[in-house]
């Protein structure tokens, strides 16, 4: 299960970007967070990176 990103909450800072080690996330064209949930392997790096709270782990 991938991460979950609130886009109401999300203000495109990117540091979540940045830690992925996978490169899952990216941003869309709303400048918020997206994550591919083939890609991403729910190391969960991007939860604490996230200095708004906006990613949690996926169900």
């Amino acid at each position: 299960m991938a991460v979950v990103v609130d886009v109401n909450v999300c203000e495109g800072h990117g540091d979540c970007i940045e830690v992925c080690p996978v490169g899952a996330l990216s941003l869309n064209d709303d400048n918020k967070a997206v994550c591919d949930e083939d890609t991403c392997i729910d190391c969960l790096a991007c939860i604490s990176a996230c200095p708004v709270e906006a990613i949690s782990e996926g169900e």
